[in-house]
This record gives C-alpha cells, sequence and structure tokens, in this order.
C-alpha cells in the first residue's frame, strides 16, 4: 500500500475530527418533512446531492485547489477559496465549511510534519481548500483524492440519514454500495471540467438547508 493511499484513507476518515458527524446538510429537515423517509428515498435524495451538487460543483472546485496547491498560485486559490464560500446558499451551509476548513487546518499544524506555510496565509479556509492543500502536499493523485472526498461526503450523509430516518446498519452499507458506484466517473468528470463550468443548482437541497436553521428539533447543525 502506497504512502499516498494510506494519507487519503486518513483524510477520508469518519473518524478525522473536523465534526462532520455534527452536519446533514438540510438531510434532517427532508426527513422532517418525510420527504426522506425510507431507504429508497434517502438513495434518490443523497444521490441527486451527489450527482449534482458535490459531484458536480464540489468536485470540480477541488480538482482546481489542488492543482493550485501544486503550482503555489496563492493568487488564484483565494480566488476559488472566496467563490467557494460566496457559493455557499444558507447561513448554516457557510458556518459549515468554515468550521470544518479551521478544525483541519489547526488538525495539520498540530500534527507537526506537514508544510503548513501555505495553508497559514488563510485566516478562515474553506473545507475543500484546507483538504486540497492536505491532498496536494500528500503527492494523492488528484483522480484518487476526488473520489476520496465525495466517498467521505457520501459516508457521512448515509451515516446521518441512518440515524435520522432511521433504518438500519445494512441498508446503510447498501446505500454507500450503490453510491460509490458513481464516484470514480464523477472524480473523472471533475477534472475534466473548467472551473466556469461548476455548478451546484440544487433548489430543494437550497431550501431544505434554509428551513433546517428554524427546525424545532435538530440533532444536526446543518
Amino acid at each position: 500500500m502506497s504512502a499516498a493511499l494510506i494519507r487519503l484513507l486518513q483524510l477520508a476518515s469518519p473518524t478525522l475530527p473536523v465534526g462532520a458527524y455534527t452536519y446533514s446538510q438540510g438531510l434532517e429537515w427532508a426527513v422532517e418533512t418525510a420527504s426522506v423517509n425510507s431507504e429508497a428515498s434517502a438513495l434518490a435524495w443523497i444521490g441527486d446531492c451527489l450527482d449534482f451538487g458535490s459531484g458536480r460543483f464540489e468536485a470540480v472546485y477541488l480538482t482546481h485547489m489542488i492543482a493550485s496547491w501544486r503550482g503555489e498560485d496563492m493568487h488564484l486559490l483565494a480566488e476559488l477559496d472566496a467563490d467557494f464560500v460566496a457559493s455557499r446558499e444558507t447561513a448554516e451551509l457557510r458556518a459549515e465549511t468554515l468550521q470544518m476548513g479551521y478544525s483541519l487546518s489547526r488538525l495539520l499544524v498540530d500534527l507537526g510534519d506537514f508544510p503548513t506555510r501555505h495553508l497559514a496565509a488563510f485566516t478562515a479556509p474553506s473545507f475543500p481548500l484546507a483538504w486540497s492543500c492536505a491532498a496536494a502536499a500528500w503527492s494523492i493523485p488528484v483522480g484518487d483524492a476526488v473520489s476520496g472526498y465525495l466517498w467521505a461526503w457520501a459516508e457521512n450523509q448515509v451515516m446521518a440519514a441512518v440515524k435520522a430516518v432511521p433504518f438500519g446498519q445494512t441498508a446503510g452499507q447498501r446505500l454507500l454500495l450503490q453510491l460509490g458506484r458513481r464516484l470514480h466517473l464523477l472524480a473523472v468528470e471533475a477534472q475534466q471540467t473548467p472551473i466556469e463550468l461548476a455548478c451546484n443548482y440544487l433548489p430543494a437541497f437550497s431550501i431544505a438547508s434554509s428551513r433546517h436553521e428554524t427546525q424545532y428539533t435538530r440533532l444536526f447543525r446543518s
């Protein structure tokens, strides 16, 4: 097993202490309104968010950020980061990416054996910016990095559904098997997509996140 693969497993691990497990990204509101109430509806919701949100938007930004870290293009990185933060449709989604970005940045510094001189220039990095910095520094191939990032996102969404719907762990694993089949193609497409064509137009997702901000009972922070 290569060192890069081991590092990727560390970055994509649910034990990465950045607080990802505390967020559902509007999925909890979809469960509250019964839009998601079964394994099949959870697959439809998470799959659409993957295909048209994280896969078609975050994966593209991640790809360009990794390339910019490797080229040490700090100006472009600042632009990409600002654009990504501005793309967050709600206060909760914005707070989520900034909190997770801050936590990962602090973790990388605390690890010691990590070149953080460039990351230190960003006082409030988004999560993809900090994640891409680690991927670039650890020489993780871009396709593998994007697939790993999307896997971590999908795993967190599935675990949120397991808790909130709820349904069993076996159902969760079935969802991950089906979602996992999409990741390689999404990673390939992300590497071929110009940044100006990145799109995250998901009205139902945005509405769910907005409604979650005033949801009466909540397990998750988004």
